[in-house]
């Protein structure tokens, strides 16, 4: 739906108030009102403390209750896409372009940002830092490097780095990262064989809580599961180059942000 945020829970005194749950140890934040309902079937029980110590209620340490808060949360959607020449170059990044810009429109009302990684050659670039301003999404789409071989591990490591970094300066961002990929990597960053390399960056990325989507770029004609194999890895779904048009691509992202 226009205009929703996915909500998400903070320790941030500035969320809605929502439930509470027992405090523990901790003394901040506390729910008044549920503390007084948790402690109120006692009373009975303490009516000897409460005279003796003329309180009108009596409330210990376990029945003290903390508030539930949470906030609507900015969703961080990164592209991550394969410009090698291994693939279908022209479909692909017309695919990108028209989801992105499809999604930029929902960015203004969601107040998400949508970001752009390519890899190709022997590196990854973040061509588009995290945004929601369409101008600049379209002088960043205009003109991406194509061709040359498939540094993977570089572009997923990019990734990982680009979302690390947001996570420290807008501690409740959502992220979700979109990865355009035939999943078969042959440039690494270290002594690794590529795709050995790709997977541990991958284990890291699942072990980050980053939500993602696959898109398998190869042809089912030649397909060697490779990319299935690396979303297995993700930890996230995988879907087809026949599903890979803007509208399938844009609603594939939409139905990640709304689980």
């Amino acid at each position: 739906m226009r205009g929703r945020r996915s909500r998400t829970r903070t320790e941030r005194k500035d969320g809605r108030y929502i439930q509470a749950r027992p405090a523990g140890d901790r003394k901040d934040d506390i729910a008044f009102d549920a503390t007084l309902r948790a402690a109120a079937p006692f009373q009975r029980d303490r009516a000897p403390e409460r005279r003796a110590n003329r309180l009108a209620y009596s409330i210990h340490r376990q029945d003290l209750q903390r508030k539930v808060r949470v906030r609507k949360a900015a969703n961080l959607i990164l592209f991550v896409v394969d410009a090698s020449w291994s693939m279908a170059v022209a479909e692909r990044m017309n695919a990108t372009k028209g989801a992105i810009m499809s999604l930029l429109t929902d960015a203004y009302q969601r107040r998400d940002r949508v970001g752009l990684v390519v890899f190709q050659k022997d590196r990854a670039q973040l061509v588009l830092p995290p945004t929601n301003s369409v101008t600049l999404a379209k002088k960043a789409l205009a003109d991406i490097p194509v061709g040359g071989k498939t540094p993977l591990s570089a572009g997923l490591y990019l990734a990982l780095q680009v979302f690390q970094q947001q996570k420290i300066a807008h501690p409740d961002v959502m992220p979700l990262m979109i990865l355009l990929t035939d999943g078969a990597g042959n440039v690494s960053m270290t002594a690794l064989p590529p795709q050995e390399e790709a997977h541990r960056i991958a284990d890291q990325i699942k072990g980050s809580d980053i939500r993602n989507v696959t898109i398998n770029m190869e042809h089912s004609a030649f397909d060697q599961g490779l990319a299935q194999e690396l979303a297995n890895h993700l930890g996230g779904p995988c879907y087809t180059l026949a599903e890979l048009h803007a509208e399938a691509l844009y609603v594939a992202v939409k139905q990640e942000l709304d689980q």
